[in-house]
């Protein structure tokens, strides 16, 4: 098996390449690093492989996120190999938060693929547009039809199979425009059974049914205004966590806004729209199908979210500007409930979050320079206040006698980058200066039980800002065949936030082996790198790939946890005629740089084989697409670094898929 990877990662380097142009324009929205992912999906989210993705099997493209899995559902994602506290993920610019102690709703598991126009995806302190950040951020853009097509009435119907986990799934989406109103909508259902590994063995409570809808209406009130309402309905049950001692009984989110947009044929401000919103979580893990537990727990958790969002776009000769007030009041509760046997009497109750209300509003700029044809500069910062409240402060004495019921903070950010394109190269560097607040669960949780390592987890409300200092670099050649990027950053981060084993207090879970409270490092580094590139073989033979390491380490030189170790990705796609042939092979190396102190261990090498095929045909007048595939093609049984508990991945999967547009 070695050697079957060293063959492919040498096939691999030497085809390397990239096609991405990196010339940023002044009214992009796009990172310079996130070109070719944001391209992409623009056109439609789905990958070359496969048509009927996820929104995290689609993020899982992009070579600076990856995910923490602790089942089929709802993956955490990690950008820039950072946690999801790091990073910033909103909806639109909404800011969404999760009901979940456990993270096991993150905002990319309320929408789903068919609702969606864009990903924009911005690394560190670029980010810092919809709030304060040290990882960058993640923004998921709605559909959105312009008035007055040509055609009124727009849509599609997907519909498919996956054989391993018996995955059936219909996803259904139509727009109508005027030149007057435009409505856009879309439903989509899932429903998956267990799934089995690499030996044919049933992975037990991976199972999950998903329902999701969505609605938009706009009305042009004159030529260069318009209204928009929007909402999203978002419900899964039956939601099953092997590597989590509980499961999912109910999750449901109801995401709305309103907005106006104002356009500006003349003058300095050329756009401004603003947009209020409101959004409602529940989310109910409980252990009923787990028989094996001693003692029953249930956590429900509920977060409510109001919010503002106004930006205004500039442009003066070469330099063009964004500038983005954002303002949100959030209330975070979570509960523990432990029961007996006889499930009629309840024995303990505890808040584990105790009613957290979070009230942040920041104002951020970016600006654009064209120094020249060839050259751009990009700069900008933000100032955030950030203010917490627990009500039931009593929880956090317990640990943390006398500290405050109430907690502000100042959030500054900076950055700045220069690109350069000289003939057929480009190049860019850049820095960045940010503060990010403590999450809710590492301020203010209370008994938070991790799976991982086996420890319950108290927060701290007196743990000091993360600070982070990042620098980044990027250069590519392209030319007709052949392009290749390479791209690094590094972030030195002050105050990095991590659980370390508390001398006093005693576990509340029986399954737990001690407890942990949150507390800073004085520092800690992380390291990215990645080379992406494509080749065309033939005009209708494409090639391309990704090579990816990272490495972090605490301020005593000791392994971070969830750093992914060296992947890489190479796929060929071909064309004849109306077929279209995809075959990729994509894998891990072993896992050497682990840290046990986290709770992690070593994981293997993998590598897995991929293929697929469509054809694409007309039934009357629409354009029709059926596709057939397999993933892990050699049923390797396998598990990586990020496998929440080293349960294995699926195994051999055969998926089928059939799409009408009209």
């Amino acid at each position: 098996m070695m050697r079957f990877n060293t063959l492919f990662i040498v096939l691999f380097v030497g085809l390397f390449s990239t096609a991405q142009n990196t010339k940023k324009k002044k009214d992009s929205i796009i990172a310079l690093d996130e070109v070719q992912l944001i391209t992409m999906i623009k056109k439609k989210i789905e990958t070359d492989m496969k048509m009927a993705v996820s929104v995290d099997e689609f993020l899982a493209s992009s070579d600076n996120i990856s995910f923490i899995k602790r089942g089929a559902f709802a993956w955490e994602p990690l950008l820039n190999n950072m946690s999801s506290e790091r990073s910033t993920i909103t909806i639109d610019g909404m800011h969404v938060f999760g009901a979940c102690t456990d993270k096991m709703d993150p905002i990319t598991s309320y929408v789903e693929s068919n609702n969606l126009d864009a990903i924009d995806i911005k690394s560190g302190q670029e980010g810092n547009m919809h709030g304060a950040t040290v990882a960058g951020s993640i923004d998921l853009k709605r559909k959105s039809t312009p008035f007055n097509l040509p055609k009124k009435w727009n849509g599609a119907y997907q519909t498919g199979f996956e054989f391993n986990n018996k995955q059936f799934f219909n996803l259904a989406n139509a727009s109508y425009s005027s030149d007057k109103f435009v409505a856009d909508g879309s439903l989509a259902y899932r429903k998956a059974e267990n799934y089995s590994d690499g030996n044919d063995d049933e992975v037990a409570h991976s199972q999950f049914t998903k329902f999701n809808a969505s609605l938009g209406l706009a009305y042009k009130t004159s030529d260069l205004s318009s209204v928009k309402v929007e909402a999203i309905y978002d419900e899964a049950k039956d939601v099953g966590y092997p590597a989590l001692p509980m499961d999912l009984w109910l999750s449901r989110a109801l995401i709305t806004s309103a907005t106006y947009k104002q356009l500006f044929e003349e003058g300095l401000v050329r756009a401004w729209d603003t947009k209020v919103y409101f959004n409602a979580i529940e989310h109910y893990m409980d252990d009923t199908t787990r028989p094996e537990n001693l003692v029953h727990m249930d956590m429900p958790g509920w977060s409510t979210t109001y919010g503002l969002l106004s930006n205004i776009n500039l442009q003066s000769n070469k330099l063009s500007s964004e500038i983005q007030l954002n303002a949100y009041n959030n209330l975070s509760t979570a509960e523990m409930r432990m029961y007996p046997q006889d499930r009629s009497e309840r024995t303990m109750f505890a808040y584990s979050w105790p009613a957290v209300t979070t009230t942040f509003a920041g104002l951020s700029i970016n600006n654009a320079w064209e120094i020249s044809d060839q050259s751009l500069l990009n700069f900008g910062g933000s100032l955030g206040v950030n203010y917490n409240h627990s009500k039931y402060v009593e929880f956090n004495w317990i640990f943390h006698p006398g500290t405050p019921q109430e907690k502000t903070r100042l959030l500054p950010s900076l950055h700045a980058g220069y690109e350069l394109n000289i003939n057929k190269f480009d190049f860019s560097v850049g820095g960045g200066y940010g503060h990010r607040v403590p999450s809710v669960s590492e301020g203010y949780g209370y008994y938070i039980y991790n799976s991982f390592d086996r420890y319950d987890y108290i927060g701290n409300p007196d743990l000091k800002n993360e600070i982070s200092y990042e620098g980044n670099a990027s250069a590519g050649f392209t030319d007709n065949k052949l392009s290749i990027q390479a791209k690094v950053n590094y972030f030195y981060i002050q105050n990095y936030i991590i659980g370390r084993i508390l001398s006093l207090g005693s576990p509340m879970n029986y399954q737990s082996v001690g407890v942990k409270g949150y507390t800073s490092l004085d520092y800690s580094t992380l390291f990215n790198f990645s080379l992406n590139g494509s080749y065309s073989i033939l005009n209708n033979l494409h090639w391309k790939g990704t090579l990816t390491y990272a490495r972090g380490q605490d301020d005593n030189g000791n392994n971070l946890p969830f750093i992914r170790p060296l992947s890489y990705q190479t796929a060929l796609h071909y064309k004849y005629n109306r077929f279209n042939f995809q075959t990729s092979i994509n894998g891990d190396l072993e896992q050497i740089n682990y840290s046990p102190e986290y709770g992690e261990d070593q994981t293997p090498q993998y590598t897995m084989w991929n293929l697929s095929a469509d054809y694409t045909f007309r039934i009357a007048a629409y354009r029709t697409v059926v596709q057939v595939g397999a993933e892990n093609i050699l049923n390797e049984y396998y598990s990586t670094y990020a496998d929440w508990g080293n349960i294995p991945r699926m195994g051999r999967n055969i998926f089928t898929s059939l799409k009408f547009n009209f």
